[in-house]
Order: structure tokens, then C-alpha cells, then sequence
């Protein structure tokens, strides 16, 4: 094991919070800087701006879904995710052996569906998969299902629909592992309601003036980084140093979520419906909740959900779920994902700093995969569960 280090974590969400739970359980000592109030859940039942901001990683379903992930992404997502899907199982296994009871991981596969006018969306998925010869040699093929077979599996979805099984593919429990990994993280401070000013090499410095001195910095702040193109060029700064600067800018890519509350409607697994104009997912929680989602718009608003989104999600929800006609609306929330230029994932050490940023829609499908591969040039390869 590296000697032990002294780290400050910029950021509470998912990374931050992955990576701090890992670092901690190394034995390192670390400190978590974040503004929220706290690690719980924000309340459901309020709305966009009517909430505090908050991670990403709360508003997420979390899908694990790397294999539907390439209708919109490339194959080396894919790979990170596919990755990802052990290691989440691997963090929940030590999360219950640390004393969590909450239900944090379940894999029992996805279903990509289409309605028949829509069937060439579905063809597209699974022709990019196919043109990667070396990716379908690592991912299991989509497998198709005939009628009679949906209906065995997911008795509740609209008969008739175009289907194919996702094996193995999986799904988080955003919110409680969240907060599991805020509890259960040995040896780390957290402080609460401190906004960071910038992370630099060494030290962290706060909102008031103050910087907090590390042996290692890391920044996954998320859309709270300041956009790095405002910083005006020191003197001496190389050209390429800028560059790389820039393209750490940041974006926040508008999502949108809605709970319902249907009791008596049994989903076992995540469902991803597509459509021309609609990514919509319905992912289904403990105590008779669905997580329907994502609309994807090029925004930094973080106002209360639109009436056309609602409208759209819920009437996509009900096609593939009849019995959804009578789920009781419990929660809307808007919020932000974090985008690169790319709307690729990068990983950039310096001496004395550590930064992870731009995993857009891919949040929870890729922080373990990222947090490995962040670590382990530094000697800091996180700790896993036998």
C-alpha cells in the first residue's frame, strides 16, 4: 500500500464519494469539501428550483446499461461500463459487509423496446455494435425476444412491442448508495455547506479565502467548476497547458426525471423505449417506484420540469406500462450532468492534483471504472472486497 497520504476531495457526488470511501478505506486521510447540507437525499416532492442544487448522482436512475449506451456513445464507453458492472457489485458486497442493509445493486439484465413504426432506432444500436467486431467479442450479444418470451418475462409491458434482452446489464440504487458510501467511509472528514473557489496543486481553496493543504488535490466538482475559459492565461503558460485547460471546461446538459408510485405494477428490470425523437427509460425501485427519465437538452436551467417533458416521458411510460395509467405522480427533478466538449470522460493528473470531470450522461455507469484508472497511476489503486 502507498504511505499514507493526506487528500482533499472537492466534490460530493458520485466520484467524490466513490473515491473518498476507497481512499478512506486505504487508510488515507481524507477531507470531502461540498455544499450541500449534508450527505442525505434531498426531499422528494419538491421540484427543480424549488430544491437546493445537488449531485447528478441523485437525480439519476442509475442504469448500468453499457450495451444500450452505445445508441449514443462510443465503443470505449462501453468497455468502462462493462467494467463498472463488477465493480459496483463488488462495492455493494462491501458496503452490506460494512452494515448496510439497504437494497444497493441489482442485475437481472435491461430490455431495449420499440414500438414497430420505430424499429429502425433499435436497428441502429444494434448495428453499431455489430461494426465493433472486438466489442462484441467482449460484450454479450443483445438477444432477441419473441412474443411469448416478453410476455414471460415482463408480463406488465405492452404486448406486441419490438424486444431484446440485455443480459447482465444492471442497476444502481442511486440515492441509497449514495448515502451508504457517505456513512460507511472510514477515516474521512466531511464538511458540509463549504463551497470550493479552485483546486490547485496542493491545496484546496474555499469559497471564503481559506485553502486546506494536501499531499493530493482532487477536483470532481461537476458543473460547480467555474468555467475554466475565464481564467486568463498566466505568464509563462505553455500553449499546450491552456489547451488542456480549455478542454476541462465544463457544461451542465439538462435532465429531467419523474417518479410515479404504482402498486401492483411488477417491472423486475430496467427498460430503455426507442424512439426517433424519445430516450426514455423506466427503471423500477423498491416500494413500488419508477424512475422515468431522461430527457437531454442542451441547457444549464435548473427549473421546475417542463410541461412537454412531463407530458412526453409519461405518455412514452404508459406505452410500454398500461398499467402505469393509474400511478400517482410523486416527484419531478430537474438537474445538470456534467459535459466535456466531447461529452467524454477525462482523467488529468498533475503533480500535487488529480481531476475527473465530464461524465455527461454516464455518471454512475462509469465512476468505478474511472476511479481505477484515475488511482492506479498514482499508486493509489482502490481497495476491493475479496
Amino acid at each position: 500500500m502507498a504511505a499514507r497520504m493526506k487528500i482533499g476531495i472537492a466534490g460530493a457526488g458520485v466520484l467524490g464519494r466513490l473515491l473518498a470511501w476507497q481512499l478512506g478505506r486505504a487508510g488515507h486521510a481524507v477531507t470531502v469539501f461540498d455544499p450541500a447540507t449534508g450527505p442525505q437525499a434531498p426531499t422528494t416532492g419538491q421540484i427543480g428550483a424549488a430544491m437546493a442544487p445537488h449531485a447528478a448522482g441523485f437525480t439519476a436512475a442509475g442504469m448500468l446499461s453499457p450495451l444500450a449506451e452505445l445508441d449514443n456513445a462510443g465503443p470505449d464507453i462501453a468497455r468502462l461500463g462493462w467494467r463498472s458492472l463488477a465493480l459496483w457489485a463488488g462495492v455493494a458486497h462491501a458496503l452490506h459487509q460494512q452494515g448496510c442493509t439497504d437494497t444497493l445493486f441489482a442485475q437481472h439484465g435491461s430490455l431495449m423496446l420499440a414500438h414497430g413504426p420505430d424499429l429502425g432506432a433499435a436497428r441502429r444500436v444494434l448495428a453499431r455494435l455489430e461494426a465493433a467486431p472486438a466489442l462484441a467479442s467482449e460484450l454479450p450479444a443483445p438477444q432477441p425476444l419473441e412474443r411469448a418470451e416478453l410476455a414471460a418475462l415482463e408480463p406488465a409491458v405492452t404486448p406486441g412491442l419490438h424486444a431484446w434482452l440485455l443480459p447482465q446489464e444492471a442497476q444502481v440504487m442511486g440515492r441509497d448508495m449514495l448515502q451508504a458510501l457517505a456513512l460507511h467511509a472510514p477515516g474521512v472528514w466531511w464538511c458540509w455547506d463549504e463551497r470550493v473557489a479552485q483546486v490547485e496543486p496542493g491545496r484546496i481553496v474555499l469559497a471564503d479565502g481559506e485553502p486546506a493543504h494536501v499531499d493530493l488535490a482532487i477536483d470532481v466538482r461537476g458543473v460547480n467548476v467555474a468555467p475554466s475559459t475565464e481564467r486568463p492565461q498566466q505568464p509563462g503558460e505553455a500553449g499546450s497547458a491552456r489547451a488542456l485547460e480549455e478542454d476541462m471546461a465544463v457544461r451542465g446538459v439538462r435532465g429531467e426525471v419523474l417518479w410515479l408510485h404504482a402498486p401492483g405494477v411488477r417491472l423486475q428490470r430496467p427498460v430503455r423505449l426507442l424512439h426517433p425523437r424519445h430516450r426514455v427509460y423506466i427503471v423500477p425501485r423498491p416500494g413500488d417506484l419508477f424512475v422515468v427519465g431522461a430527457s437531454e437538452i442542451e441547457s444549464e436551467d435548473r427549473s421546475p420540469v417542463s410541461l412537454r417533458s412531463a407530458v412526453e416521458l409519461m405518455a412514452a411510460a404508459h406505452s410500454v406500462l398500461p398499467g402505469l395509467a393509474e400511478a400517482r405522480i410523486v416527484h419531478m427533478e430537474a438537474n445538470l450532468r456534467p459535459a466535456l466538449p466531447d461529452n467524454e470522460p477525462r482523467i488529468d493528473h498533475t503533480p500535487g492534483r488529480l481531476r475527473i470531470n465530464g461524465l455527461f450522461r454516464h455518471g454512475w455507469l462509469l465512476a468505478p471504472a474511472l476511479v481505477e484508472d484515475a488511482l492506479k497511476p498514482l499508486g493509489l489503486a482502490p481497495v476491493h472486497p475479496c
